[in-house]
């Protein structure tokens, strides 16, 4: 017997993803910026849905660490301080460091052509001049590797410091940067994992994290030499 679920409940599940991509966006470009509050009335005026709807988007974003939700005294737009982006950068590499060693054992037959799928969906969407779509990719191109390392508990961790990194560095550039270069910097990865060697791929993903961001030097200075 096949199960259908009610109409309802897939209708209010797209409403709230819609609100969530929406939030989302609009957070990361900086549109809505830290310390604003997010109430469910408005946003459920907003986006002609119900209050119900809002408050899964919104529980969406705090998972992402992109919200505070404070009970009664409502939901804030969440800070993107150095200090606390330094930290995740370091619990980054940390986390993918270990997990590239480790996936380096027994890597899945189609990592590597995942993988380069992905590098040519971020060029894509660097030819469009879409940053966000680009840092989405790139946030599937670092779990498409994790997930090959076995350790689905650190997932949710991995994805919400690769959602706060994008974050600050998309808001510590008030200049266009160059997309391309961003997206070809993932390749030097590919081609480390296709050699087959475990220390030449933890290197080259210690090397391509500490030079995200400006003060990589400085946090990372054994990455960067």
């Amino acid at each position: 017997m096949t199960y259908f679920p009610p109409r309802q409940t897939a209708t209010k599940s797209l409403k709230s993803s819609a609100a969530f991509a929406s939030l989302k966006r609009d957070i990361m470009l900086g549109v809505l910026e830290p310390g604003t509050g997010l109430t469910e009335l408005d946003l459920a005026t907003h986006f002609q849905c119900s209050q119900g709807t809002v408050r899964e988007a919104l529980l969406q974003l705090q998972e992402e660490g992109l919200v505070l939700r404070k009970g009664r005294r409502g939901t804030q737009v969440s800070e993107c301080t150095a200090d606390e982006a330094i930290e995740m950068f370091r619990l980054r590499q940390q986390i993918e460091g270990s997990g590239i060693a480790r996936m380096m054992r027994a890597p899945s037959r189609t990592l590597i052509k995942d993988l380069e799928d992905l590098l040519s969906k971020m060029l894509a969407a660097a030819d469009a001049a879409d940053e966000l779509e680009l840092a989405a990719i790139d946030r599937d191109f670092h779990r498409r590797i994790f997930e090959d390392a076995d350790l689905p508990a650190l997932d949710p961790i991995l994805h919400r410091c690769l959602v706060h990194n994008h974050r600050f560095k998309i808001s510590r550039s008030p200049m266009s940067r160059d997309l391309k270069a961003t997206a070809l910097r993932h390749r030097s990865i590919i081609e480390s994992i296709e050699g087959g060697d475990a220390r030449r791929a933890t290197a080259s993903m210690h090397h391509h994290i500490a030079t995200i961001v400006d003060f990589g030097p400085e946090v990372f200075p054994e990455s960067v030499q």
